[in-house]
């Protein structure tokens, strides 16, 4: 070790275990501990050595105002605590705070229609993902319901649009549909049908009546082409 490196540890040492009389009282707490370090504990203990808030901005804002001295939305502070007693007052208040409408929502949900989307074997150890995550849409002026989907696999050079009255009572014609690209692109009557077929990278409403959808080639070559395209629902 170099100088340099003893007079850094005893600079630290002089400054964190200096003696502390008013800790005497208390069991194995004689010296003040390294103030980062006291935060992490995972104890209720109160803080060796806690925070001086004098002249804290916020700490005057609050007591200074009186409508937010004893607001209920304000989280109360504890600065004698470290901070995993703090997250765990808060886990408790988030807790109470999502379990009601949790109760309420959860009642509230059931299920308005069932559709087979595909069959696996039962004895495979892993289930293969067929099944992409799908985009939402609203359409609040007609009050329908779209889910896009891919199905990977044997179908991805097809979109699947799933169609719902937001009314469950309700139903409306061609629930669901199958949009397939396959080589739809192709410059002219020439080409082969297996040369330009394209499957679908991913798919999102642009407003009410149109999808974006964007497409690359099938083919394994370099320099895939990429295609975005616009399709209205009509």
């Amino acid at each position: 070790m170099t100088q340099k490196d003893i007079t850094f540890v005893a600079d630290f040492l002089t400054e964190h275990f200096n003696e502390a009389p008013e800790l005497y009282n208390r069991k194995g707490k004689y010296f003040n501990v390294e103030r980062v370090g006291q935060y992490l504990k995972d104890e209720d203990d109160d803080l060796v050595s806690p925070p001086n808030t004098e002249g804290n901005q916020w700490f005057n804002f609050l007591k200074d105002s009186t409508h937010l001295k004893e607001s209920p939305l304000l989280f109360p502070y504890y600065p004698e605590k470290s901070l995993h007693f703090v997250k765990r007052q808060m886990e408790g208040v988030i807790d109470q705070c999502l379990q009601k409408p949790a109760d309420v929502i959860g009642k509230s949900v059931h299920q308005a229609a069932c559709m087979s989307l595909y069959k696996i074997s039962q004895s495979e150890d892993s289930t293969p993902q067929l099944f992409k995550l799908p985009f939402l849409w609203n359409d609040k002026t007609s009050n329908l319901h779209y889910v896009l989907f891919t199905m990977l696999e044997n179908s991805i050079s097809k979109i699947h649009i799933l169609r719902r009255h937001t009314d469950t009572s309700r139903s409306v014609s061609n629930g669901i549909i199958a949009v397939e690209f396959g080589n739809f692109l192709n410059n002219s009557i020439n080409e082969s049908s297996d040369s330009r077929c394209y499957s679908c990278l991913d798919a999102h409403f642009y407003d009410d009546e149109t999808v974006t959808v964007v497409l690359k080639e099938s083919v394994q070559q370099e320099g895939k082409e990429r295609v975005l395209a616009q399709l209205p629902l009509s």
